[in-house]
């Protein structure tokens, strides 16, 4: 079954024969978790850029598989991030989330990644459109688009760089809203656990659906961004176009209220701030500070503009500031 499945993402089996091992899949515990495994191995080869890195990702993934059955801690696979690429070392970090979908009766395969706390990866899909995620969001997409429409579903903040096709539009499915796109660049704010999704529009033309409301329907022109909350939906310039340089490592915050600030902070690395004196989460700031910083290193560049004390708590993986 083996050889069927290195079949399979080759190529070289008839559709009949792929739909026969769908269905195994499907039914089969122990085939399906052999099946995810080559996916892992595809998608990190994909993704490798010289063929010396092919080679050494294949020989080194075969030995982490190996030592996954031994149940071998985190040290296993950090030799192989040496070897590739800075997106392929991110996808690697991110498969070890990644979930497979099969059907029987439909054989398109599915991919859903999920990008960790503190962590931030960009891919280009089949058609040409480039995506990043960052932090704690997930993306589920299909190897092969679909002729008619380029669908995908976004949970977190995604920033796209879509490919123009006018027959075929790029659809973003995102909580309550749907996306409708031909070619553009924008950004995409839709975390599950927040109360709202905003949709930042920095370049061509973009649709939105409010599915609370079918009929309600919103042509965003460039440097406008749209707030849906609670199916309601409100327009609005966009002030501050540095908030999108997340996607290149910073996080920026103009004029910003500390409150604000911790927010993102225990969404991007996944930490429990609170905050003794309610007073503090008044104070402003506008500030730049790098991904990879951490969020030790972050509190301390804001402590330099609004003195605070805090105590870190490993245990429980929490910070308390007061004054």
């Amino acid at each position: 079954m083996d050889e069927q499945i290195r079949k399979y993402y080759q190529g070289e089996l008839s559709r009949a024969e792929e739909n026969e091992l769908m269905r195994e899949v499907a039914s089969n515990k122990a085939l399906k978790e052999a099946f995810i495994r080559h996916q892992h191995l595809e998608t990190l080869l994909d993704w490798t850029s010289r063929p010396d890195d092919r080679e050494r990702a294949t020989k080194d993934f075969k030995e982490f598989a190996a030592g996954e059955k031994r149940k071998v801690r985190l040290k296993t696979y950090t030799h192989i991030l040496s070897y590739v690429s800075v997106a392929a070392a991110l996808v690697l970090i991110t498969w070890l989330f990644a979930e497979r979908y099969f059907s029987p009766q439909t054989p398109t395969r599915f991919h859903t990644l999920y990008v960790p706390a503190g962590q931030r990866v960009s891919f280009t899909l089949e058609d040409g459109t480039t995506v990043w995620l960052n932090a704690r969001t997930k993306m589920t997409y299909p190897a092969v688009f679909d002729p008619k429409e380029r669908r995908v579903a976004v949970e977190g903040e995604a920033f796209f760089a879509v490919a123009k096709e006018i027959d075929r539009p790029f659809i973003v499915s995102a909580g309550e809203v749907e996306l409708r796109i031909t070619g553009t660049r924008f950004n995409l704010y839709n975390y599950p656990h927040e109360d709202f999704s905003r949709i930042s529009l920095l370049e061509g033309r973009l649709e939105v659906l409010n599915l609370s409301h079918p009929l309600e329907r919103v042509t965003l022109q460039p440097h406008h961004e749209l707030t849906v909350r609670k199916g309601q939906m409100s327009l609005a310039e966009i002030t501050d176009a540095n908030c999108f340089l997340w996607k290149e490592g910073i996080y920026s915050f103009e004029n910003e209220p500390f409150g604000n600030i911790l927010k993102k902070l225990e969404l991007y690395y996944d930490i429990r701030i609170e905050v003794t004196d309610v007073e503090m989460l008044r104070w402003r700031y506008t500030v730049k500070f790098r991904q990879r910083d951490g969020i030790d290193e972050i509190l301390r560049l804001l402590q330099q503009v609004h003195r605070f004390q805090m105590q870190i708590n490993e245990e429980d993986n929490s910070v308390t500031i007061g004054r």
